[in-house]
């Protein structure tokens, strides 16, 4: 696994906690070129990061608070959002400042060039890696995947039953697993329903005759859409009185594999306000070349190809 993970996984280790207890343990992590992590306290006038350290004060300079700060392609929200909240750094000089306080200089830009150096540079389409949930919008999900590094998971790579907005699948600050789907550069784009499982291999979880919780996703003229797993909804019966969003309790009445149908008999529906749960995966790590959703006996090829991804 790699040692450049999304901010907020190595604060409460051992490691980290040693490496800030002292001066002289301080001093080896700048020597070392270690990456550390502590809580920003505030942002000055100036937008630099405040960071309270056990032994001394750390400051992160405006210029070193993220990548592309300095050249101005990121804006300063990008410090302010830190505040209260884990960032990682290198310890750059350690000073005694006018007042005599021991302070500690850092960088999270720095960090951040080792990660992308180092890690992220030699990440392939097919790679499936940790990330962690930092920001929501109604077109998808921004996760850091490396020291703070961000990349966009778009809504319809969320998962194969369509959602009105990633909120329903995550929350900020969750840990979950992404699939590489495209990287130029330092840009990168993420994937996460291949690892959601196949069709069938969300299938086999229900059986006929079987009646589960699900939520309703579209109403149609000729029935309602309800997901039973992010991969997998079936159809249901017209009833009075539903809505999207509704939790549904549902009759499976069929499983058909040849056709990649379900087919639903809604007993009853509620209005519930569901807390999004961590994903259940099928794949945690590694690489994939090829997803294929759909079951061979169905006749249908639906696929990710990510040996073809830039």
């Amino acid at each position: 696994m790699t040692s450049f993970l999304p901010e907020g996984s190595r604060i409460n280790t051992p490691a980290n906690t040693s490496a800030l207890s002292s001066y002289e343990h301080m001093r080896k992590a700048l020597d070392s070129g270690a990456i550390l992590e502590a809580k920003a306290a505030l942002c000055d006038h100036e937008h630099n990061l405040i960071v309270n350290l056990p032994c001394m004060l750390g400051i992160i300079p405006r210029d070193e608070g993220a990548v592309g700060i300095r050249e101005g392609t990121v804006r300063d929200i990008a410090i302010i959002s830190r505040v209260g909240r884990t960032v990682c750094f290198k310890i750059t000089d350690i000073y005694t400042d006018e007042s005599g306080r021991l302070t500690a200089l850092l960088s999270r830009a720095e960090a951040q060039r080792s990660c992308i150096d180092n890690y992220i540079s030699g990440l392939t389409a097919g790679d499936v890696i940790p990330a962690r949930i930092s920001h929501l919008e109604p077109f998808g999900a921004f996760c850091d995947i490396g020291c703070g590094v961000v990349a966009l998971m778009p809504i319809d790579t969320i998962s194969v039953s369509r959602i009105e907005h990633p909120d329903e699948r995550f929350a900020v600050g969750m840990k979950i697993c992404a699939v590489i789907k495209s990287r130029v550069g330092t840009r990168v784009t993420l994937s996460h329903k291949e690892l959601l499982g196949t069709w069938a291999e969300n299938a086999e979880r229900f059986s006929v005759g079987e009646t589960v919780t699900g939520v309703i996703r579209s109403i149609e003229n000729y029935g309602a859409f309800v997901e039973l797993t992010p991969n997998l909804a079936g159809l249901a019966e017209l009833k009075d009185n539903l809505g999207v969003g509704d939790t549904a309790a549902v009759y499976i009445k069929s499983i058909i594999p040849q056709k990649m149908k379900i087919k639903l008999i809604i007993i009853d529906s509620f209005h519930q306000h569901i807390e999004p749960d961590v994903p259940e995966y099928f794949i945690t790590d590694g690489h994939i070349d090829r997803f294929v959703y759909s079951p061979e006996e169905s006749g249908k090829y639906i696929y990710t190809d990510f040996s073809t991804e830039a």
